[in-house]
């Protein structure tokens, strides 16, 4: 295949409406745009969102709610999930958890409770829900919290 054999062919695409070439082209003069006014300028025309000098309405309504910047937002892993990647570990690192494919990022990780612990497990995590850490302490395993 070549450039010119390419679709679709020069001779079928429109050709662009060349403005303001004089009069006998249809699109001279004013170039389509009508006599004077805003919309006749270069770059005319208002916002989609302006209301003809009315208060706008993202100024009408009040503002909510609270952005908190130091919020810790955690990737959370279930223990059914950690033995469907870790069948037959009895510890598991922090690092092999972050090697895990279930993260998406780097972010502090957090072991819910949800699914069994089958024997003593040693996990080390970030955080530990309440009752996974009494489900790893009923199976003889530890639950190791990182600082920071």
């Amino acid at each position: 295949m070549n450039l010119h054999e390419l679709y679709p062919y020069p001779e079928q695409c429109a050709d662009r409406k060349r403005l303001g070439r004089g009069s006998a082209t249809g699109q001279g003069c004013t170039s389509g745009k009508g006599n004077k006014g805003q919309n006749s300028r270069s770059g005319g025309g208002v916002p989609a969102w302006f209301e003809g000098g009315q208060m706008p309405l993202l100024r009408r309504l009040p503002k909510r709610g609270f952005k908190n910047p130091f919020r810790v937002i955690y990737q959370t892993i279930n223990f059914d999930q950690l033995r469907k990647f870790f069948p037959d570990a009895q510890e598991i690192s922090f690092d092999e958890l972050t090697a895990c494919p279930f993260f998406k990022n780097d972010g502090p990780i957090k072991v819910l409770s949800d699914g069994d612990v089958s024997c003593a497990l040693k996990i080390t995590a970030h955080a530990f829900s309440k009752k996974a850490v009494e489900k790893i302490k009923q199976a003889g395993g530890q639950a190791t919290a990182i600082e920071g």
